[in-house]
């Protein structure tokens, strides 16, 4: 932990809580739907919306880590099937992503990242499609890579072999902290990175699983963890990372 000089965040459930967020934006979503293309409306549950989603990457997929392929091609279908433009699949994705980066961070969040920005660099890695400059959070961050800019998801090793390749630094000295154990914290370790579990809901780990090399509940205390252990020339380093 001395040697380290990048954190690096996944975001959903991470930084925000999510489901809330994306049932409000599926709600505006089908509430725009009902407006404008009512026959989709009509036909459709928001369960058989998800569910063509599911069959769209079960059909192509190269494109099953794309949230927002996903979710533009499946509403291009069902205008298709009920005799409207294709066109309209746009107009309500834009509807979903409105409401999908309308975020509240959990409250630890900015404290953290202002403790934690003087000692190291900040990145994301995220498989959804929340857009850090929507929400507000981009400037706190170096580098922000998500599932559909890398061309995969994690656990696949291609997401952190590009994060540290962009980060320009070998995958020991970056902290990957996230709150699920296998798609953050195993798959950030086979590819050789420090792990970090945020573990806000106070969660057994896995048995089959090896621990994580820090547990914490937020990220204060993350920044606590960290500031107690950290090198004497890690804000420096971290400063001469982001000029």
């Amino acid at each position: 932990m001395r040697d380290l000089r990048a954190v690096a965040f996944d975001l959903d459930d991470t930084l925000w809580e999510i489901h809330p967020v994306l049932e409000r934006a599926e709600l505006a979503v089908r509430a725009w739907l009902g407006e404008n293309c009512p026959r989709i409306a009509e036909q459709l549950t928001l369960e058989e919306m998800r569910a063509a989603r599911v069959r769209i990457a079960l059909e192509e997929p190269a494109q099953a880590h794309d949230m927002t392929y996903l979710r533009r091609t499946a509403l291009a279908r069902h205008a298709r099937e009920f005799g409207y433009e294709e066109s309209i699949a746009e107009a309500a994705l834009e509807v979903f992503l409105c409401a999908r980066n309308e975020i509240e961070p959990f409250e630890d969040v900015l404290p953290a990242l202002e403790r934690l920005r003087s000692r190291y660099v900040l990145a994301t890695l995220s498989n959804g499609n929340a857009d850090l400059e929507r929400i507000g959070l981009a400037s706190w961050f170096s580098l922000s890579l998500n599932a559909r800019l890398v061309g995969a998801a994690k656990p696949h090793p291609r997401c952190f072999e590009q994060l540290a390749s962009a980060l320009a630094l070998p995958p020991a000295s970056i902290l990957y902290v996230g709150d699920d154990p296998v798609r953050d914290v195993e798959a950030a370790r086979a590819a050789g990175f420090s792990t970090a579990w945020m573990n806000r809901r106070g969660e057994a780990w896995p048995e089959d699983l090896a621990r994580a090399d820090l547990v914490v509940r937020d990220c204060l205390e993350l920044a606590h963890v960290l500031e107690s252990v950290a090198g004497p020339g890690v804000a420096r380093a971290a400063a001469d990372l982001t000029r």
